[in-house]
C-alpha cells in the first residue's frame, strides 16, 4: 500500500511545482532493490517509503515544498538506516550517474548555442533563434540604480544552462528571476532586479499586448479593464463600477510597483493577486492590488473618489498594510476582512458542535480563531441526563483539530485554530501535553496551537511555593467568569469546600509541578502558550460588557466573549521603516497615515461578510479593531539603536505613544462624525481612564509594583476631552499582530521582534529564498567591508557576525541576531509599548539556552512587568533540531517574590531537571503557522 502524506508538492529541478506522489518513492525503491537484488519484499518496500516520507514530513511543514533532491536524500538515509547498504551505495552510483548525464546535457545546450543556436518560441508563437545581447539588452533594461552592484553578464552566462530548444519566452525571463534570485547572497541589489524580472513577466501577463513604448497609458487603460473584467467573471464586487474608474487609473502611481523587493512581489503574486479562476491567469498589476484594496474599504463613503485616493496613498506607498485576510478579499464578491475570531463554547453538546460548525465557517473565509474550552467540565464529572461520567474536553478538542485540518483557508493557507483553556481546570495536565509526539494519538492535537488562560492567584501561589486545586467547572461555575480580586476570594472559598468535602472533583497539586510542566511542555512543544488572564480582563476598556476568555490564535487580540456574541477583530499595521524621515519618525506623517488607517478599519466593520451572527452582532455593538505595527527593528537600524538597549525601550514607549494618541484621537473624530460604538456607556472610555491608567489598576488588582514607567509625552487631556464630548467609535484600537507575510510584502522585518537572521533560506510555497539583511551589507559596504570572503564568513556563522572579528565592535552590536538578544530586552520594550495598547500584542520569546530556572524566570519577568499574552517559545535548538537531537536538561525554579531586574530575573529553590527536546519543536520559519503567514 502506498504512503499517505501530509506534503501536497515538489519541486522538479527546474523549478516547476507538481503534485507529490508518494507512491514514486516506493517505485523507486522497489527499483534500486531490484537492481542489486533481483527481488524485493513488497511489505517492506511500503514500509520504508513510510519511513522516507516522514523523514520528510520532521523536515518540511505542510506548506513547504520539498525538493526532489531531498526526496531522494531521504530515500538515502532510509536506506542506510534499516542497513541495506548494497542498495544505498547502487542509489548513490545513480544519482551521480544521472548528475554527470545532466550536465552533459547542459554542455550539449551550450554547445548547440555556440554552434548552431537555440530558438525561442514568441508569445505569439514565432521562432526565433536565441541571442546572447538581446538577453543582456532585456536585463540591463532593469538596471536603474543598481548597475554598479549586479553583474549581468554572468547572469546571461549562467542563464545559458538553464536553457532548452524552443523554450517559451516566459519560461526565458522565470529562468533569469531564478538566476538573480539565486545570487541575493551576494548583495541585496539582486533582490530588486528579481523583483523587477517578475514585474515584467506579470505586465506581460495581466495587460493585453504590453509594450514599453506605450507602458504608462496602457497600464492605465488596462486598470477599466480589469475591473469589468472581474466583475463580469464573478470575482470583483460589482459595487466596484460605480467608483469613478476613469480618474482612479489616473491617480495610479505606477513607479510604486518598484518599492517590491523580489520576496514581495513573488509572494503577492503567488498569494494575494486575484487571477482568473479558469484560467488562473493573473488579472491584477501591483497598483490595480492597492487600488482594489482601497475600493474594497470605501464602498460605502459617499466621496469615493477622494476616500479611496487617501486609502491608496497609505497603502501603495507601504506605509499601512491590512491585514492578510483583508487583502485576500476585500473588493471582492464575499468580503471576509476579519482576521480573528474568539468563541466561547458551552458545557452543552449541542453547543460544542455549533461551535465548530462556526470554527468551520470562520476559517474557510481565512479566519484565525481562538477557542475558549475553560466552560466544560472535567474528565469523570457527572452526567445528569445519562448518570455517566464525562470523558472531559480532550476528544473534543480532537475533533476540533481535525476541522482545522479540513479547511483550507480561502484556497490559499491552511486553518489555523488555538484552544485555551484555564489553569484550574481538572484536565490541565492532559490539556498541556496535547502537542506531544509521543502518547495515545487519539489524545493529541498536531495541527491545533494550544494556550493557558492563567490567573495571577497561579503565578503567586509558583512563587510562594503553594499548592493549586484542580476542579471541574460543573461544580465552580463562576470561576471562569471573575477575575482580580474577586476571583482570588472565590477560589479560596472553594478550595474550603473541597477540604469540607462538599465539592465532588477536584485534585491538590504543588503549584510550582504544574507550572514546571507548563515550561517543560513549551520547551520540548513550544505548547501551550502562556497567556494571563487578569491582566486582560483588569485593563480591558470592555470591562463594563463582558469578560474576556482567551485571547485569539496569534495572542493579541483580548475582548469579550459569550453565547450571543463572537468577538471579531480586524487588523492592519503600519509600517516602520516608511515612516521615518532623516533618522526620525516623521510624526506628521504618522498622524495622517494612523487617522487613515483608523478609518478603513472602521469601515471593514461594516463592509464585512460574518459567517455568523455571532460575530455580527458582536461586531457591529462594540466595533474594535486592531492598529498595529512592523518593522520596529527596520527603525532601529535607521536611528543606529541597539536592539538590547534602554534606547530602544524608549522607542518602543514613545513610538507607541504617538501611535496611540492619533488612534484614539482619530476613533473619537470617527465618533463625531458617525456616532460613538453602541456600548460605549460604561466603559472606561466613558469613566475618563485610559490605558495608561489601568496600569495603576492592575496594581491595586494585583496587590503588587509593576516597574513600568508611567511617563508621557503627549497631552491626554486632548483626548479624553474628545472621548468625553463624542464618544469613540471603537471599543478598542490597537493590537500588535504578527505581519509575518504582510511584512514580506512591505520588504521589512516582522513586527515588533529582532531580525531572525543576517543572512538565511526562507523557504515556502513560493521556493527557497534567500533573505540577506541590507542593512548590514549598506553599513559594510560604507567601510569597505563587503566581499567574497566577508560573504563567506558571514555563511560559516550562519549569518551571526559576532565572531567575525575584521567586523568593528560597534557594527556587530547593532547587528545581533534574534537570539543574540537577551528575551528580556523583547519583554521590557514590550512592556513599556504595552502601556499604551488596549489590547496585546504577539510576542514570541526567543531562548537559546536550555535551561528550566532561566526559563521560568523569564516567563516570570513578563508576567512581573504586566504583560497581558506572549506567543511562541522560539528556542535555538529547535530552530537547528534537524542538526542535532541531543537531550537537554535543566531546572525550573520557584521564583521568590522581589523587585524584579531586568537582566537577571528573581532567584529562587531549585527543582529538579525537566526540560528535554522532544523530537519536534516548533520552527522559527514556519509557513504554517500564522505567525509566519500573517
Amino acid at each position: 500500500m502506498a504512503p499517505t502524506s501530509r506534503i501536497k508538492q515538489i519541486r522538479k529541478r527546474n523549478s516547476a511545482v507538481v503534485s507529490f506522489n508518494p507512491e514514486k518513492i516506493e517505485q523507486a525503491m522497489g527499483k534500486a532493490f531490484r537492481e542489486v537484488r533481483s527481488d524485493s519484499d513488497p511489505l517492506k518496500l511500503s514500509s520504508m517509503a513510510e519511513h522516507a516520507v516522514r523523514h520528510l514530513e520532521k523536515t518540511f511543514a505542510e506548506d513547504q515544498i520539498p525538493s526532489v533532491e531531498h526526496v531522494q536524500n531521504a530515500v538515502e538515509d532510509v536506506l542506510m538506516e534499516e542497513g541495506y547498504f548494497d542498495v544505498a551505495k547502487a542509489y548513490i552510483i545513480y544519482r551521480y550517474e544521472h548528475e554527470k548525464i545532466r550536465e552533459e546535457k547542459k554542455k550539449e545546450v551550450i554547445e548547440k548555442i555556440e554552434k548552431e543556436g537555440l530558438f525561442i518560441t514568441k508569445r505569439n508563437g514565432a521562432k526565433e533563434r536565441f541571442s546572447e545581447d538581446k538577453l543582456r539588452a532585456y536585463l540591463l533594461r532593469f538596471t536603474d540604480g543598481i548597475a554598479q552592484d549586479v553583474d549581468i553578464d554572468a547572469i546571461v552566462r549562467q542563464c545559458r544552462l538553464e536553457l532548452f530548444d524552443e523554450i517559451e519566452t516566459t519560461e526565458v525571463s522565470k529562468a533569469t528571476a531564478l538566476v538573480a534570485r539565486s545570487w541575493i547572497e551576494k548583495d541585496p541589489a539582486y533582490a530588486k532586479l528579481s523583483a523587477r524580472i517578475v514585474l515584467d513577466t506579470l505586465y506581460k501577463e495581466a495587460i493585453e499586448g504590453f509594450d514599453y513604448s506605450r507602458a504608462e497609458q496602457m497600464y492605465r487603460d488596462a486598470f477599466k479593464k480589469y475591473i469589468f473584467k472581474g466583475v463580469e467573471i464573478g470575482r470583483l464586487d460589482p459595487r466596484l463600477l460605480v467608483f469613478p474608474l476613469d480618474e482612479l487609473a489616473s491617480r495610479l502611481v505606477i513607479e510604486r510597483d518598484d518599492l517590491f523587493e523580489y520576496l514581495g512581489i513573488q509572494t503577492l503574486c503567488d498569494r494575494y493577486i486575484v487571477r482568473d479562476p479558469h484560467n488562473k491567469q493573473l488579472l491584477e498589476t501591483p497598483q490595480f492590488f492597492w487600488m482594489r484594496i482601497a475600493m474594497g474599504h470605501a464602498i460605502e463613503e459617499k466621496d469615493k473618489l477622494e476616500t479611496t485616493t487617501q486609502f491608496y496613498e497609505i497603502c501603495s506607498t507601504l506605509r499601512y498594510i491590512s491585514s492578510t485576510p483583508t487583502l485576500f478579499h476585500a473588493g471582492l464578491t464575499t468580503p471576509q476582512l476579519s482576521s480573528c475570531y474568539l468563541t466561547t463554547i458551552k458545557d452543552d453538546l449541542h453547543h460544542i458542535f455549533k461551535c465548530l460548525g462556526d470554527n468551520a465557517q470562520m476559517s474557510k473565509w481565512s479566519g484565525g480563531l481562538g477557542n475558549d474550552w475553560t466552560n466544560l467540565r472535567a474528565t469523570g464529572a457527572l452526567i445528569k441526563t445519562t448518570a455517566v461520567e464525562s470523558q472531559g474536553i480532550i476528544p473534543f478538542l480532537k475533533i476540533a483539530n481535525d476541522v482545522t485540518v479540513a479547511i483550507n483557508r480561502s484556497g490559499k493557507r491552511r486553518g489555523a485554530t488555538c484552544a485555551y483553556l484555564e489553569t484550574w481546570h481538572m484536565d490541565i495536565e492532559d490539556f498541556l501535553e496535547l502537542r506531544k509526539n509521543t502518547g495515545d494519538e487519539r489524545r493529541r492535537t498536531h495541527d491545533m496551537n494550544t494556550a493557558n488562560w492563567i490567573p495571577d492567584l497561579f503565578m503567586k501561589r509558583v512563587r510562594e511555593d503553594g499548592e493549586w486545586t484542580l476542579f471541574s467547572p460543573d461544580e465552580v461555575p463562576d470561576l471562569h467568569h471573575i477575575y482580580g480580586a474577586a476571583f482570588e476570594k472565590q477560589y479560596a472559598r472553594y478550595e474550603e469546600k473541597a477540604r469540607r468535602g462538599e465539592i465532588r472533583l477536584f485534585k491538590v497539586i504543588q503549584a510550582k509541578d504544574l507550572w514546571r510542566k507548563m515550561i517543560s511542555m513549551m520547551f520540548e512543544t513550544g505548547h501551550p502558550w502562556i497567556t494571563w488572564k487578569d491582566p486582560c480582563n483588569v485593563r480591558s476598556p470592555q470591562d463594563h460588557a463582558g469578560v474576556i476568555h482567551s485571547s485569539n490564535l496569534c495572542t493579541e487580540i483580548t475582548l469579550n466573549t459569550s453565547e450571543d456574541e463572537t468577538a471579531v477583530c480586524n487588523l492592519g499595521s503600519l509600517n516602520f521603516p516608511y515612516l521615518m524621515n532623516n533618522g526620525v519618525l516623521d510624526e506628521a506623517l504618522v498622524r495622517e497615515t494612523v487617522t487613515i488607517a483608523m478609518r478603513m478599519l472602521d469601515n471593514v466593520i461594516d463592509i464585512n461578510f460574518y459567517p455568523t451572527v455571532e460575530g455580527k452582532n458582536s461586531n457591529l455593538r462594540h466595533r474594535p479593531v486592531g492598529l498595529g505595527v512592523r518593522g520596529f527593528h527596520d527603525a532601529l537600524y535607521l536611528q543606529n539603536i541597539k536592539f538590547d538597549s534602554e534606547e530602544c525601550v524608549q522607542f518602543a514607549d514613545e513610538s507607541m505613544e504617538m501611535i496611540a494618541y492619533y488612534a484614539y484621537s482619530a476613533s473619537a473624530d470617527l465618533a463625531r462624525e458617525r456616532g460613538a460604538y453602541a456600548s460605549f456607556r460604561g466603559s472606561k472610555w466613558d469613566r475618563g481612564i485610559m490605558p495608561l491608567d489601568t496600569l495603576d489598576l492592575l496594581e491595586q488588582e494585583r496587590g503588587e509594583a509593576i516597574h513600568v514607567e508611567r511617563t508621557s509625552k503627549y497631552d491626554w487631556e486632548n483626548v479624553r476631552s474628545a472621548i468625553r464630548k463624542y464618544g469613540i467609535r471603537n471599543s478598542n484600537c490597537l493590537a500588535v499582530a504578527p505581519t509575518a507575510s504582510t511584512a514580506t510584502i512591505a520588504g521589512c522585518i516582522p513586527t515588533i521582534e529582532p531580525i531572525y537572521k543576517n543572512l538565511y533560506v526562507k523557504s515556502n510555497m513560493s521556493g527557497e529564498f534567500t533573505v540577506l539583511n541590507k542593512y548590514l551589507v549598506q553599513e559594510l559596504k560604507e567601510r569597505g567591508l563587503w566581499n567574497e570572503e566577508m560573504l563567506k564568513q558571514l555563511k560559516h556563522y550562519e549569518g551571526s557576525v559576532q565572531q567575525i572579528t575584521s567586523i568593528p565592535q560597534d557594527i556587530r552590536d547593532k547587528y545581533k541576531e534574534v537570539f543574540e538578544v537577551g528575551p528580556q530586552w523583547l519583554i521590557k520594550a514590550a512592556a513599556h509599548r504595552g502601556k499604551w495598547i488596549d489590547q496585546s500584542q504577539s510576542l514570541n520569546v526567543f531562548y537559546k539556552g536550555d535551561s528550566g530556572r532561566e526559563l521560568s524566570d523569564i516567563y516570570f519577568y513578563a508576567w512581573s512587568m504586566g504583560l497581558k499574552t506572549t506567543y511562541y517559545l522560539r528556542t535555538l535548538a529547535a530552530s537547528h533540531v534537524e542538526k542535532s537531537t541531543v537531550g537537554l536538561t535543566a531546572a525550573v525554579s520557584t521564583p521568590v517574590q522581589t523587585q524584579p531586574s531586568m537582566m537577571t530575573a528573581p532567584a529562587g529553590p531549585v527543582v529538579e531537571p525537566v526540560l528535554t527536546r522532544g523530537p519536534k519543536a516548533c520552527a522559527i520559519d514556519d509557513p504554517s503557522c500564522e505567525s509566519c503567514q500573517g
